[in-house]
């Protein structure tokens, strides 16, 4: 879209000196490639100020931006293009609104509680043969991600794919703008987001008004709630509803179930179909129907559906981090590609690869259905490629192949397939690289992926990465927009893995980390965390550590203090940052509110540290039996504060919330809170639904049909009442799964279900009960995530959330993925 033809839809007239077409819509400042191609919207949200990065964008090229603030340095800024609005996320999302109208191409919209992603791509899978799909990247479903999706319709598209989710009333309005779909698909309701709206009804009616304008509504009529609410809502569309009622668009007849597909036989107007998926849990049988009922909609017949249900494939939503041979680190991203997909993972590729000190590598295969000529659509990869300062490119494919001189300035190879690729010495030559695999699905990466990665224990710490954000945004929504977040990493940040943890929350600007012990700060730092960090237990032996890599101590002696000074002084520093405790009850470490008044005399008669903060930990913030003491804590702490906001002319910042604290006494945040378990899905609210971060899981290694009276494991405590079978898990106690969840007391999840430990917990295995479950060897299992919390265990244990996750030993991998 011409830059000219945007200020007019924003409502400036006039003409525009250096018009220019507009191909890249910005939002975030690290994500620059393309600079005389792209327009930068400064947000602001309650957390940042796009602003405050106008001036950097600038010296990197970019003079186009829309803009609701006018800081005095943007008049130095002299060819540079000013949009000023009053809202500038409502500007993108009133241009891509404007761009959508230029289309009469079908728009599917999708909406609902879960199952959006996996049938917006299963139906792109399903189509993509027939016409140029174009769909939102990866779960780019919110009011920014839905704008930077629909941007993306080019000329040539023929149908767009795109999901929506809200998480409070009043957003669906604005996405159905930019969106405007003529096909609707609503997914299903469950609990997500359900803090924010006063009932399921409620969520429901606002889901639906993504809807108001489509031709035809897709839905699970078997939802009493979702049916109910679509009917009261007297759409005008067509309602293609499926469900078990004769009165459904499409009436399920039966479902028949196997370990690996399931057989659907359905009827629609007394025509009998039968249709075979390969899957067989619920939610894939329910996000097949809806493609099902969308593709007999269009009219693909019985024999085609089936014909392409047979090669679907399920969607790999993460992009996952993995430890490779040769001291790689192997990015998994073969879930789609298209330059918007390649944009994204490139980004993650760089802040993994600087952070670890790697090399970057990427193994692209062939771009299909991109809407750009190959010339220029090869071209563009070149510039992302090169604007990310890779240092190897590994083209497969046969269309990639033909552009191999475009890659002339960077050590690049190219393969007409996966399998020449594997084949060449090319494939076992990589050493301390931090490679990004991103692959079209036909080309099966899947196979470099296993060739690349270190093969290691089967029980693995899954990290999600996207759900942390998730978190650290909700306790965010409970801070004015000026509270300091010091986010705790101690512990192996809490047994999660500190640096990739850290690399995270860096990147989503908290503004100070904590750690426990100065060689904690040390690992940060060589992982290039750059922010602040204090150590919360400093030794003596360590301050030359805490000197060598800027960490800032904790002081809560005097004798501490003293020795702190002196050392710093013996290196003639001055103004080293401090950060002072007071124990304002705990009774654990921290000056004495009587000491206060010495101890601002001896900093003040110092130069060679300075008070940055002054602080207190609550002793039983998440018991509300407590309340009466935790507020005599914070006013114990306002008093000493007091002293030293008088006794000192520079700022110092005051804090005493923790995770639960920010929940239940926000109205103390003051300057800045500590946020620790709560970035893992742990809430003291029960009505607060956070998202899991961890998950531990682990395969089912061999399977024993255990015959009435006889036993399992050590002691023979697993007794056979009857006949069993069994099935044997690769974990312990020394991976930290505790010994007391023996004998019936622990539970794991496999295949959809629940099942109880068997007999003791050894080192290295347990015994689980699936007696009369389909499992099979090799099968997932998860100890605790979803569908088994960390808090679940920690009740059973009788302790708590903490010592479940920092108990998981080292020597379970960790992986880490982003959705």
């Amino acid at each position: 879209m011409l830059l000219s033809k945007i200020t007019n839809i924003l409502g400036f007239g006039g003409d525009i000196a250096d018009d220019r077409e507009i191909g890249w819509l910005l939002t975030d400042s690290r994500s620059l490639t393309f600079p005389a191609e792209s327009l930068f919207f400064a947000l602001v949200t309650n957390r940042n100020n796009g602003h405050q990065y106008v001036q950097e964008l600038y010296n990197q090229g970019l003079r186009a931006f829309v803009i609701s603030e006018v800081h005095p340095e943007f008049e130095t800024l002299h060819d540079a293009l000013f949009l000023l609005v009053d809202d500038t996320l409502m500007a993108l999302q009133q241009i891509v609104a404007a761009h959508r109208r230029e289309f009469s191409v079908p728009i599917i919209g999708i909406t609902g509680s879960n199952g959006k992603t996996i049938v917006k791509e299963w139906l792109f899978q399903l189509m993509q043969e027939d016409c140029k799909i174009v769909r939102s990247p990866r779960s780019y479903n919110s009011q920014i991600g839905v704008p930077l999706s629909v941007w993306q319709l080019k000329s040539d598209t023929q149908l767009g794919i795109f999901e929506a989710g809200i998480s409070m009333p009043g957003e669906m309005a604005n996405l159905e703008h930019v969106i405007h779909p003529t096909i609707g698909i609503f997914t299903n309701i469950g609990d997500a987001h359900q803090e924010n709206f006063v009932s399921q009804q409620q969520k429901i009616t606002e889901k639906l008004k993504l809807f108001t304008h489509v031709e035809i509504l897709i839905y699970n009529a078997d939802n009493p709630h979702v049916d109910a609410e679509i009917k009261q809502a007297d759409f005008k569309a067509e309602l293609l509803s499926w469900g078990h009622q004769p009165e459904c668009y499409l009436q399920i007849l039966k479902i028949k179930k196997s370990a690996t597909r399931t057989e659907l036989s359905i009827s629609r107007q007394n025509v009998h179909f039968t249709f075979c998926i390969p899957f067989s849990d619920d939610a894939s049988v329910e996000n097949a129907l809806h493609c099902i009922t969308c593709l007999l909609y269009k009219g693909y017949d019985e024999r085609e559906i089936n014909k392409r249900l047979s090669q679907l494939e399920s969607v790999a939503m993460r992009l996952e981090v993995k430890q490779g041979v040769q001291d790689c680190l192997i990015i998994n991203d073969s879930y789609n590609a298209d330059l918007n997909a390649l944009n994204i993972a490139l980004d993650f590729l760089s802040q993994q690869a600087i952070s670890k000190k790697l090399s970057k590598t990427i193994i692209l295969s062939d771009i299909l259905q991109s809407g750009f000529q190959p010339d220029l659509l090869y071209q563009k990869v070149v510039e992302l490629v090169l604007a990310r300062n890779c240092n190897k490119f590994i083209g497969i494919g046969e269309e990639i192949g033909k552009h191999a001189a475009a890659f002339s300035a960077i050590e690049s190879y190219f393969f007409s397939t996966t399998e020449a690729f594997l084949n060449d010495p090319v494939s076992i030559g990589f050493r301390q690289e931090a490679i990004l695999l991103k692959g079209s699905r036909k080309f099966g990466f899947e196979q470099i992926s296993h060739k690349l990665e270190l093969i290691a224990h089967e029980t693995v710490l899954e990290v999600n990465l996207n759900a942390l954000v998730d978190n650290l945004n909700y306790f965010r929504s409970k801070l004015h927009r000026e509270t300091k977040i010091m986010s705790m990493v101690k512990a192996f940040a809490y047994g999660s893995g500190s640096v990739e943890i850290a690399k995270t929350l860096q990147h989503h600007r908290v503004d100070y980390l904590a750690v426990a012990v100065a060689d904690e700060g040390a690992e940060l730092r060589r992982a290039g965390i750059r922010i602040p960090i204090v150590v919360m237990n400093p030794e003596k032996s360590a301050f030359d550590v805490l000197f060598e890599n800027n960490l800032e101590p904790e002081i809560y002696s005097f004798n501490l203090l003293n020795s702190f000074i002196e050392a710093a002084g013996k290196l003639a520093l001055t103004d080293y940052p401090i950060h002072i405790k007071i124990d304002t009850g705990m009774h654990r470490l921290g000056f004495d509110a009587t000491e206060i008044d010495n101890l601002i005399e001896l900093l003040k008669s110092k130069n060679q540290v300075k008070v940055r903060s002054v602080f207190s930990h609550l002793a039983g913030a998440d018991d509300q039996r407590f309340d009466d003491f935790t507020r005599q804590q914070i006013s114990v702490l306002n008093t000493c504060e007091n002293k030293f906001t008088k006794s000192f002319s520079h700022r110092i910042l005051k804090h005493i919330l923790n995770s639960a604290g920010i929940e239940r006494f926000s109205d103390y945040q003051f300057d800045m809170v500590r946020l620790g378990i709560g970035h893992y899905g742990v809430s003291t609210l029960p009505e607060v639904q956070l998202r899991q971060v961890c998950a531990l899981k682990t395969i089912v290694l061999q399977l024993k049909k255990v015959k009435a009276g006889e036993t399992v494991g050590y002691n023979r405590n697993g007794v056979a009442t009857e006949d069993k079978l069994i099935a044997m898990l690769p974990i312990g106690y020394a991976d930290g799964y505790d010994r007391k969840l023996g004998n019936g007391l622990g539970e794991v999840f496999v295949k959809g279900k629940r099942a109880k430990v068997f007999g003791n917990v050894s080192m290295d295995l347990i015994a689980v009960d699936v007696t009369g479950m389909d499992v099979q060897e090799g099968d997932s299992v998860e100890i605790f995530g979803d569908h088994i919390t960390i808090t679940e265990i920690a009740e059973k244990l009788n302790t708590i959330p903490y010592e479940i996750l920092t108990g998981v030993s080292r020597r379970v991998k960790r992986v880490y993925f982003s959705e």
